[in-house]
């Protein structure tokens, strides 16, 4: 509705201009929203106010011109009002209302895609966890978060990649080979003690007993030095696997997965430092060499080589993200750790200084999750041994509460995940909640069947019958929801398509407790079966979009 409003005042506008009540060069765009009084009407509009200066006039007067020069044809609306200091308030007909619930029912199942991303490429990260241990419930959020977010900007009309960087080289690999040499060497009865920066998960002992079972006792006579690289390779691979299987059970998917070991050992790292130097933005300084990151928005200079000669994790990441704009992204998107804040404008820096767009990088930053269990902390795993892990989350609660769960709150905000309200199959729990309206429709259709009445038709002559408060609240709803999709991927939130499902279940079970769906009175039941199918179509997308079932029984 709000593309048909922007058109009647665009064409009034011209027409305004034409006739010379309106001095314009161009049309203006017209922005229009729901007024949050809906006493004042379906929607408003600013124009008038804004083109006040423009033009010359007040904006109430030109607030006039724009009323008397509206051709409503089609009789959509039912009222036009000028309120204020020249605000445009706009309340549509019925029959407006009823036409637009057949054209969402005849768009189907794509309903609320557009033509926003027009086939760009984005490519988004996610997850990233150390191979070094099981993923915990913060990954988990980053990963509903990056998944919805791939979601999203598909249904907006963008070719999106997912991907998983894997941090395979570096000191915390070596401290996963310390940890798993450890408890090799007691499984083949030796005192040792174990490294006190070490993993101490019982996911350690497991690689190890793997390797003893697979290796026997090869490695106890050999150099440190070689069994700890090898058992932080292996128990790097390890854990990979794992990392994978649980991403699996909590449906998520990769489109790939880039080594930071493979990077660095393709030489494509070493690559991107000598661009760097080449473009005079190294200098060395005590011994290390530095990036002049200051000179590109910065807050200081950042260190690339050690001053032994070791890589920073900065290094490899310079290269990575200059390959992933080399692979003709036209947009990448990191998910993070809100701990990882200040590494955006490191990451900005370098790809302006390799004449890279820094603007074409985003970053969507996850904050931590505290665990409770009726409002009391959840202690930490001991397979896991220093937090709660994403698959013992996925296994009490199931993907679909827990992926919802995650994203129950903008991502950047501190996020209280509560087991026992997850579990509970109740209004209290939103997921049920919404999954419930979607049932409840199933179950209204099935019920239709049962006493012989066949869905519908889609027709005008079929919805002629709606038009109370309730039914026109539930489509009023649902036309939003494209623009809330698009303004959701414009803005990198997915969490607004969780907010507007817990708002139209809402909406629908209010209706629910106060309209008969199926009765004797076959018009009118034929007409609310075609709005309810339209809310279940749109609950049923909005799940999808964030990766959550919509049953039809439960």
């Amino acid at each position: 509705m709000k593309e048909l409003l922007r058109g009647l005042i665009s064409d009034a506008l011209a027409m305004a201009s034409e006739q010379g009540a309106l001095e314009l060069s161009e049309i203006p765009v017209v922005e229009v929203e729901v007024p949050r009084d809906s006493s004042h009407g379906d929607l408003s509009s600013n124009v008038a106010m804004t083109l006040a200066r423009v033009v010359g006039k007040p904006p109430r007067a030109i607030a006039k011109i724009i009323v008397d020069c509206i051709s409503d044809e089609g009789g959509d609306l039912a009222e036009k009002e000028i309120a204020g200091p020249g605000f445009l308030n706009f309340t549509f007909s019925n029959e407006a209302w009823r036409r637009r619930l057949l054209s969402i029912i005849e768009v189907g199942e794509t309903y609320g895609s557009s033509g926003l991303g027009k086939g760009r490429r984005v490519q988004i990260e996610f997850v990233s966890a150390n191979p070094t241990g099981p993923l915990h419930i913060g990954h988990g959020r980053g990963a509903a978060t990056g998944d919805a977010l791939a979601r999203l900007l598909e249904t907006a009309g963008y070719e999106v990649d997912r991907e998983y960087y894997v941090n395979d080289a570096g000191v915390q690999i070596t401290n996963l080979g310390r940890s798993v040499y450890a408890r090799y060497l007691e499984l083949h009865g030796r005192e040792v003690q174990f490294p006190p920066d070490g993993y101490p998960g019982d996911y350690v002992i497991d690689i190890a007993r793997r390797i003893v079972a697979e290796e026997g006792a090869a490695w106890l006579d050999r150099e440190e030095e070689e069994a700890v690289a090898h058992m932080g390779e292996t128990g790097g691979r390890a854990m990979l696997e794992r990392i994978k299987e649980d991403l699996a059970a909590f449906s998520i998917r990769f489109d790939g997965f880039t080594s930071e070991k493979a990077l660095r050992e393709s030489g494509a790292v070493a690559e991107a430092i000598a661009d760097l130097r080449s473009r005079g933005v190294m200098y060395e300084a005590d011994g290390a060499e530095w990036f002049r990151s200051t000179e590109f928005g910065d807050d200081k200079d950042r260190t690339v080589v050690k001053s032994d000669g070791e890589l920073t994790y900065f290094a490899s990441d310079i290269c990575y993200h200059r390959a992933k704009l080399a692979r003709g992204y036209d947009r990448i998107v990191d998910v993070w750790g809100a701990d990882h804040h200040g590494y955006i404008k490191r990451i900005k820096a370098c790809l302006a200084a390799l004449d890279c767009d820094p603007h074409a990088f985003s970053v969507v930053l996850v904050q931590i999750v505290s665990l409770t269990r009726d409002g009391r902390p959840v202690r930490m795993g001991k397979r896991s041994g220093e937090f709660v892990s994403l698959r013992e989350i996925i296994d009490e609660v199931g993907p679909d509460l827990a992926r919802f769960f995650f994203l129950m709150r903008k991502s950047d905000a501190q996020l209280e995940f509560d087991l026992e309200l997850a579990r509970r199959q109740t209004a209290e729990n939103p997921v049920f909640y919404i999954q419930y309206a979607h049932t409840r429709i199933a179950g209204i259709f099935r019920q239709a069947s049962e006493r012989g009445i066949p869905e519908p038709e889609i027709s005008a002559v079929c919805v002629s019958r709606l038009g109370n408060a309730d039914e026109l609240s539930l489509i009023r709803l649902l036309d939003e929801f494209p623009d809330l999709v698009e303004a959701s991927a414009r803005a990198l939130e997915p969490h607004r398509v969780v907010f507007y499902a817990q708002r139209l279940a809402g909406e629908f079970h209010r209706f629910y407790a106060r309209n008969k769906c199926v009765s004797d009175d076959r018009e009118l039941t034929a007409a609310r079966l075609l709005l309810v199918k339209a809310v279940k179509q749109v609950i049923g997308r909005a799940l999808s979009m964030v990766g959550v079932s919509a049953p039809e029984r439960m």
